[in-house]
């Protein structure tokens, strides 16, 4: 007999109750140090004080009018977004795999309107994750994602991720765009060189097409720069955010120029939550936070000291890990024994982490982790190591 939540997904057996900062408690009691912190989402952890009060004082006002009229709050969250990037514009939705929806629809319609109804295809890489929605899974491609459910979107272009060689080639008078996660995170904490997305940027100009980047999970001061991209100096066309920038609440966005929004008339697009009084509340709670020289130098401290420990966790364990790499506190520990053992194992010393694909293990900890706490997660998984090498 089926059960009453479909199916889907292979859960741990735990019951969490509540969270507390990097910390989730267990129905039973246990603390649980949270390095997955929702998949990248609790970006200031469980409970924040500020964003439990940006919500609490929303919800006592208004939750919901649909967006056919202003939505102040919207508004408010769109120019701090636009201020601190390279968008122009911004479209809210309710998640990522929104976000992805748009981002294909935005790039087509840009070139439709330019009179190259033709232009469709967009160029993807192996090992990529961009939602579970039709468009996601056909711009990911892989048998995992697409298996069963076609016949699939059509007019994406798959090549292998960071063999820069081959991108050229691939475009033709039918590209419209490339779309490209700055760094992999269900693909395996894998980041694309600087060099590369700055060799994609150019290829995007001396061809005329639009470069799309999925920052979905990479995002929102996760490597310690406000957007991952940053770090190689290039802006994207069009950008699709989510997870962090909603701390925990179901938040989402499309960040486009000018240029690349052009086709983006009334009624193109719309959603009856996204951009709600609710999530955009806290979206503003947390860019005022987050969105700080302070709070961002912080992350690449932290994340400095994170990865020297995670060295030297690789160097005492050579049987279970076999290297370290990712940016800011988006870590990704590539093992030698079984990802899902040496997450199991990690269970059983009450810390948690996230498995990815290419036999690895993700740390994504709430940005405003402290330095004790970190200390204490990378003694838990050298217990967990240990128990694996016994």
């Amino acid at each position: 007999m089926i059960a009453s939540v479909l199916p889907t997904y292979n859960r741990a057996p735990f019951s969490f109750v509540k969270g507390e900062g990097a910390w989730l408690i267990e129905a039973d009691g246990r603390r649980f140090l949270d390095l997955g912190a929702g998949i990248a989402v609790n970006v200031l952890g469980h409970a924040n004080p500020a964003l439990t009060e940006a919500l609490t004082e929303q919800a006592g006002a208004l939750w919901h009018t649909s967006n056919l009229y202003e939505i102040p709050q919207q508004k408010a969250l769109a120019d701090k977004l636009v201020d601190a990037t390279f968008a122009d514009t911004v479209f809210f939705t309710n998640s990522g795999t929104e976000a992805c929806e748009l981002a294909v629809k935005m790039a087509r319609k840009y070139w439709y309107e330019k009179g190259v109804p033709e232009r469709v295809d967009i160029i993807t890489f192996s090992g990529s994750f961009h939602g579970r929605s039709s468009a996601g899974i056909a711009a990911a491609g892989s048998e995992k994602m697409t298996k069963g459910f076609g016949p699939l979107l059509p007019g994406f272009v798959h090549l292998p991720f960071a063999e820069h060689d081959g991108v050229a080639p691939a475009i033709t008078d039918k590209t419209a765009a490339v779309l490209v996660e700055p760094i992999q995170g269900e693909g395996g904490i894998i980041p694309l060189p600087d060099q590369c997305l700055k060799g994609l940027r150019d290829l995007c100009d001396e061809h005329g097409i639009l470069l799309i980047l999925d920052e979905v999970q990479c995002g929102v001061g996760r490597t310690g720069k406000l957007f991952a991209h940053e770090w190689a100096g290039i802006e994207p066309d069009i950008m699709m955010v989510a997870k962090g920038i909603g701390g925990g609440f179901p938040l989402g966005c499309v960040l486009a120029t000018e240029n690349a929004a052009s086709g983006m008339a009334a009624g193109t697009h719309g959603s009856t939550y996204g951009g709600n009084p609710l999530g955009c509340a806290v979206g503003n709670a947390v860019m005022d936070i987050v969105n700080t020289p302070e709070f961002l130098s912080e992350v690449n401290r932290k994340s400095g000291s994170l990865r020297q420990k995670l060295e030297g966790l690789v160097a005492a364990h050579p049987d279970v890990f076999d290297f370290v790499r990712g940016q800011g506190l988006m870590m990704g520990l590539k093992c030698k024994a079984t990802n899902m053992d040496v997450v199991q194992a990690a269970y059983d010393q009450d810390v948690l982490t996230v498995p990815a694909a290419d036999n690895t293990i993700r740390l994504l900890p709430p940005l405003n982790i402290t330095d004790a706490e970190i200390a204490q997660a990378v003694d838990r998984l050298d217990k967990a190591a240990k128990s694996l090498s016994d």
